[in-house]
């Protein structure tokens, strides 16, 4: 029998590093929303995914607008958007069985060039061992702001031993439901470290560099130029 996937995407954004004020979720790249463009790169990599989508109870009927002007029929279950992403996560497990025999994603609903790569090699390695995180290299050289016992402040530091990670960041069911019964603690700044605070490890996949996050213009145009690549 085919395991049941899900992914619960996070589109909390009030676009205050855009400078404007409509959520960043919601811009154009291309002629269409960026979170539309999220939702299809998971549907077009499994028709049969459970899709399950985060929104601040205030944006849900400009969602739903927009959903009607762009003729959007992309099926979802909407959450309400929670205090922190540790809370909207956790609204949208509930709509989740308990009993849920699968692995579910957790993806930023501003990351539109996930690849299908990405999401399947996330998939298949959280199926095999509980848990796992697409990661990029760091490819600019780092400097340690703060100092620490070893080291003073303003000092180059190893960036291989660093990546940077994306979404989606992907579970078993029961790895992420258990996890997310743990009170909140502000140290919870992803999934991951919401699971390893359960006491399961995590597993480092690659991902991909086109995989960003939209959060300023200078992202809106990164974006329009990697849809023009395609």
């Amino acid at each position: 029998m085919k395991r049941q996937d899900y992914v619960i995407i996070v589109a909390g954004g009030k676009g205050v590093r855009m400078g404007g004020e409509v959520p960043k979720q919601f811009l154009p790249v291309g002629g269409r929303p960026v979170l539309m463009r999220t939702i299809e790169a998971f549907r077009a990599y499994d028709s049969g995914m459970q899709i399950i989508l985060v929104l601040p109870s205030s944006q849900q009927d400009y969602w739903a607008e927009l959903c009607r002007r762009y003729d959007f029929r992309e099926s979802c279950q909407v959450a309400d958007g929670g205090e922190t992403r540790f809370h909207s996560v956790r609204n949208g497990l509930a709509l989740m069985p308990d009993d849920a025999d699968g692995v579910v994603g957790v993806h930023d609903g501003v990351r539109p060039f996930v690849s299908r790569q990405t999401i399947r090699t996330c998939y298949e390695e959280a199926a095999r061992c509980g848990a796992a995180i697409p990661v990029i290299p760091v490819v600019d050289t780092l400097r340690c702001r703060t100092a620490t016992e070893t080291m003073p402040a303003g000092r180059t530091v190893d960036r291989d031993a660093y990546c940077l990670v994306q979404t989606p960041q992907t579970f078993t069911v029961s790895v992420l439901k258990e996890a997310y019964r743990l009170p909140y603690l502000s140290s919870f700044t992803d999934d991951a470290s919401v699971v390893e605070a359960a006491g399961h490890s995590v597993t480092l996949v690659e991902g991909n560099r086109e995989n960003i996050k939209i959060t300023t213009p200078f992202d809106l145009q990164i974006a329009a130029a990697l849809l023009y690549k395609e």
